[in-house]
C-alpha cells in the first residue's frame, strides 16, 4: 500500500512540475509599462511541489514540515530552538508576552513597567507592549541607519525600565555592541524584531541571535516567505516553554500536536485548585492564543530556506548597484549606511530627501511610480502622529527629529531578488530623467 501510495504521489509531483513550466515562462519586461515592484515572492517548482506533498498528508496543523523547517532555520542561524507562528507579528506579539509570565518570577514584566523602542518603524513592534499593558519609552533614531539611537538609551533608563526591543530597519543591524553592554548592566530583557533583516550580520553572528528571544516574518514581502508566517527564536529553554505555552491557547503542556504525555505525567501531577490528576493537556497556565502555523506554510518554507543564501547575496548586489545610481546626486539625499562591524541583508533602499533639494519627496516619489517604479515609506513614519497612538500611555525621551525628519522627507525602493539587471538599468535611466528634468 505504501509503495502505491508513493508512487502515486511521485506522478503527482512529475505533474505538477510539468504545470509550473507551462505557467511559469518569464514575462519580457517592458521599460515604462511593467510594473517594478517593490518586492515579491520568488518561487519553483519545489514550493509547489512541497505544498501539494503536505496538503496530500492533510495533517493541516504543525507536523514534519513544521519541525523539519525548524531545525534547519535554528540551525541556519546558529540559535537552539524556532518556534513557527502564523505571522510576524504575532511573533512579536508571543516574545513581549512571553516575558510577562509568573514562570519569570521577578524578571517577569509587569503592567507599568517601561519598554524602550522607537516611534520610527512598523506598528506590530509597539503593539505587543501596549497589548500587554506596559509604556513605550520612544528614542530618536539615527539618519542614515534610521535605527534606535544607542547613545540615549541609557540616558533614558529609569527604574521601571525591564527591556528593549527593537527592530533592525530595512535590514540594517542596530548597534549592537552598544546595546548589549546596556542590556548586561542593567538586567533587561532584550528582544530583537528580525522580521526585515533575516541574513543580515553583526561582527560575523546572525542578528536575531542577540537576543533573549527574536522574532521573524515570512511575509511574501521579506526575505523568503510561507504566505503568511513567522518565527520565534530563543536559545532558553524556559522561554521556549513559555512561548509554546502562549502560542497554543496558553497551555501547560508542552506536548506536540498529536502526541500525548510526552512528560508521562499526564495524569499525576496536581495544578492550581484543580483535582489531582487533571489532564495535562487542559492545564493553562497563561492568557494565551492560537497562533499557529500550518504545515502547508511549513512546507512552503522548507524549499524557501535552501534558496535564502543565493536571495541574501542577490539583495546586496541590488542595493550596491542602487547605491551607485543614487550617489551621483548625493547633494540632494542622504544615502542609507550600514551599522559598523554589520553586513546588512538589506530589505530595501531608503533615501531622504535633504531640506534644501530643488524637489520635495512627493515630486520624486510620484516621478518613479508613474514610471511605474513601486516606492514605500517608511512604515508608519512617526507612529505617535496615527490616529491609533495619540492617546497612548508613553514617554518621549528628548525630541524625536530625526523621527519626524523620515517621516516627511523618506522614500524607499525594492531590492528584492526579484530585480534584473534591465530592471535596475531602467531604475537608474529613470532616476537620470527626473534629474534632467529638475536641474
Amino acid at each position: 500500500m505504501r509503495k502505491t501510495n508513493n508512487k502515486i504521489r511521485k506522478e503527482i509531483f512529475t505533474l505538477v512540475k510539468k504545470l509550473y513550466k507551462a505557467t511559469s515562462a518569464k514575462k519580457k519586461f517592458i521599460p515604462g509599462k511593467s510594473i517594478i515592484n517593490y518586492a515579491g515572492r520568488i518561487y519553483d517548482s519545489k514550493e509547489l511541489i512541497n505544498l501539494v506533498d503536505s496538503s496530500l498528508d492533510f495533517w493541516l496543523t504543525a507536523g514534519r514540515f513544521a519541525k523539519d523547517f525548524e531545525n534547519k532555520f535554528a540551525h541556519f542561524l546558529g540559535a537552539k530552538y524556532c518556534l513557527l507562528t502564523n505571522s510576524g507579528s504575532s511573533a512579536n506579539l508571543l516574545a513581549i508576552s512571553a516575558l510577562t509570565s509568573p514562570k519569570l518570577g521577578a524578571k517577569r514584566l509587569k503592567p507599568g513597567d517601561e519598554v524602550i523602542t522607537t516611534a520610527c518603524g512598523f506598528p506590530t513592534t509597539l503593539n505587543p507592549i501596549l497589548q500587554n499593558n506596559l509604556i513605550p519609552v520612544f528614542i530618536d533614531i539615527d539618519l542614515n541607519t534610521y535605527n534606535i539611537n544607542a547613545e540615549k538609551i541609557e540616558r533614558a533608563i529609569t527604574k521601571k525600565t525591564k527591556a528593549i526591543f527593537i527592530a533592525h530597519t530595512l535590514g540594517n543591524p542596530a548597534n549592537l555592541e552598544k546595546i548589549i553592554k546596556i542590556v548586561n548592566k542593567h538586567n533587561l530583557w532584550f528582544i530583537e524584531d528580525n522580521c526585515d533583516a533575516l541574513g543580515s550580520k553583526y561582527k560575523g553572528k546572525f542578528t536575531g541571535t542577540f537576543g533573549h528571544i527574536s522574532t521573524f516574518s515570512f511575509y511574501p514581502a521579506h526575505h523568503i516567505t510561507m504566505g503568511e508566517g513567522g518565527a520565534v527564536l530563543t536559545n532558553d529553554p524556559l522561554l521556549k516553554k513559555i512561548v509554546i505555552s502562549f502560542r497554543d491557547w496558553g497551555r501547560d503542556c508542552w506536548c506536540d500536536t498529536g502526541h500525548d504525555n510526552t512528560c508521562r505525567e499526564r495524569f499525576s501531577q496536581k495544578f492550581g485548585d484543580l483535582p489531582f490528576g487533571y489532564d495535562h493537556k487542559y492545564v493553562y497556565s497563561h492568557i494565551g492564543y492560537n497562533l499557529k502555523v500550518t504545515d502547508m506554510q511549513a512546507a512552503i518554507g522548507v524549499a524557501q530556506l535552501e534558496k535564502l543564501p543565493k536571495f541574501i547575496e542577490k539583495r546586496k548586489k541590488n542595493f550596491a548597484f542602487l547605491y551607485d545610481a543614487f550617489n551621483k546626486y548625493n547633494g540632494y539625499f542622504i544615502l542609507p549606511k550600514a551599522e559598523n562591524y554589520s553586513q546588512p541583508s538589506w530589505f530595501g533602499f531608503p533615501i531622504i530627501v535633504k531640506d534644501n533639494a530643488l524637489f520635495q519627496r512627493a515630486d520624486i516619489v510620484e516621478f518613479l511610480e508613474a514610471n511605474k517604479i513601486a516606492t514605500r515609506m517608511l512604515f508608519g513614519g512617526n507612529l505617535t502622529k496615527h490616529p491609533a497612538y495619540q492617546h497612548i500611555n508613553a514617554r518621549i525621551y528628548g525630541s524625536l527629529e530625526n523621527t519626524d525628519l523620515v517621516m516627511n522627507n523618506l522614500f524607499w525602493i525594492g531590492v528584492y531578488p526579484g530585480l534584473t539587471k534591465h530592471m535596475l538599468f531602467y531604475i537608474e535611466e529613470t532616476l537620470d530623467n527626473f534629474f534632467k528634468g529638475n536641474l
